[in-house]
C-alpha cells in the first residue's frame, strides 16, 4: 500500500487543482512521493492538452487590473478561453484566470508568449494552464493580453450574460482631464467596437483598399464621372464613422461625435484596448 495519508491527497489537490481521485491515483502511482505525484499530474495534463489541441476554445472570460505607476497608471487586460460556457463560470477556471492576471501584472508581460513563460507557482503560466486542462477536461487557452499606460487609465468589464464572467473588456487611457469621461467612453467602446482611435491611426493600406472599393462601387452604380470623388469622400466619411472611435456617434448621444464629447470635457484620449471573448478564435 502506498505510503501517504488523506492529508497528502488534500495537499496535492490544493497545490495542483486536480480532483481528489486524480490526486489519489497520482500518489498511488508515485508510491506516496509527493513531488513525483505532481510530475505525474503535469504529464497527464500535457497529454490532455495535446489531445485537445485541435478543438476550438471560444468561450471563457476577460479580466483586468489597473494600478498606479510612475508617471500615471497602467492597465492590463487578459482573455482566457475554454470550450464551453459551463467551464467559463467554473470556480477553478476563474481562480486560474485570476492567478494568470496577477502574474501578468507582476511580471510586466506584454505579449501572450511572455505571459505563458511567466513564473506561476512552481512552474509557469503555461504549466498552470496545462495542469488545469487535465482537471477540467477541456481545451484551455490564454489568447490575449493588452497593456495600456497613461496619465489616467480606466477599465470597464461587460457581462453579456449575467450568469457568466465578463465577456467584453475595455481599457482606456486619457490625460488627467479625461478622468471624468473615461468610464462612459469605455462603455461606448464596449458597445460600438471601434478599431482605431483617430483617422490618422487607420493604416494606409486599409484606407487605400476602402477608397478603391468605394470608387469601383460608385462607378459601377453609374454615377456621373465628375461626381465620383465627392461620393467617394462621403463614403470614406461613413467608413471612418464606423471604425474610428473619435468619429463615431457617442453611444449616449448618437448625433454627437465622440470627439466633440472629448473636446467639451477638455480631455484627450491617448489610447484604448478592447477584447471580446472568442473574437480571436473566430478570425
Amino acid at each position: 500500500m502506498a505510503n501517504y495519508t488523506a492529508a497528502d491527497v488534500k495537499a496535492l489537490r490544493d497545490k495542483t487543482g486536480a480532483g481528489m481521485m486524480d490526486a489519489k491515483k497520482a500518489l498511488d502511482e508515485a508510491n506516496g512521493d509527493f513531488d513525483k505525484a505532481q510530475e505525474i499530474l503535469r504529464i497527464k495534463g500535457a497529454k490532455a492538452a495535446t489531445k485537445r489541441s485541435g478543438r476550438t476554445a471560444a468561450n471563457g472570460l476577460v479580466a483586468s487590473h489597473v494600478s498606479a505607476v510612475d508617471g500615471g497608471m497602467r492597465g492590463v487586460l487578459i482573455e482566457v478561453n475554454a470550450e464551453t460556457d459551463f467551464v467559463a463560470k467554473n470556480e477553478k477556471f476563474i481562480e486560474m484566470a485570476d492567478e494568470i492576471l496577477t502574474a501578468a501584472v507582476d511580471s510586466g508581460a506584454e505579449t501572450v508568449e511572455e505571459l505563458l513563460a511567466t513564473k506561476l507557482g512552481d512552474g509557469t503560466v503555461e504549466d498552470r494552464v496545462t495542469g488545469m486542462i487535465a482537471v477540467i477536461g477541456e481545451k484551455l487557452v490564454v489568447s490575449n493580453i493588452a497593456v495600456l499606460k497613461g496619465e489616467h487609465v480606466a477599465a470597464y468589464m461587460h457581462r453579456t450574460n449575467p450568469d457568466l464572467p465578463p465577456q467584453v473588456g475595455v481599457l482606456i487611457a486619457t490625460d488627467a482631464a479625461g478622468a471624468g469621461i473615461a468610464h462612459d467612453v469605455a462603455v461606448h467602446i464596449a458597445a460600438l467596437s471601434p478599431s482605431y482611435l483617430s483617422i490618422e491611426d487607420v493604416p494606409a493600406d486599409v484606407v487605400e483598399t476602402e477608397k478603391r472599393i468605394a470608387t469601383e462601387t460608385t462607378i459601377a452604380e453609374g454615377k456621373p464621372e465628375k461626381a465620383v470623388p465627392k461620393i467617394v469622400e462621403g463614403r470614406m466619411h461613413g467608413f471612418y464613422k464606423q471604425v474610428v472611435l473619435l468619429e463615431q456617434g457617442y453611444a449616449r448621444e448618437p448625433k454627437t461625435p465622440v470627439k466633440k464629447v472629448v473636446k467639451d470635457a477638455g480631455a484627450t484620449i491617448t489610447g484604448f484596448a478592447r477584447i471580446r471573448v472568442g473574437e480571436s478564435a473566430a478570425e
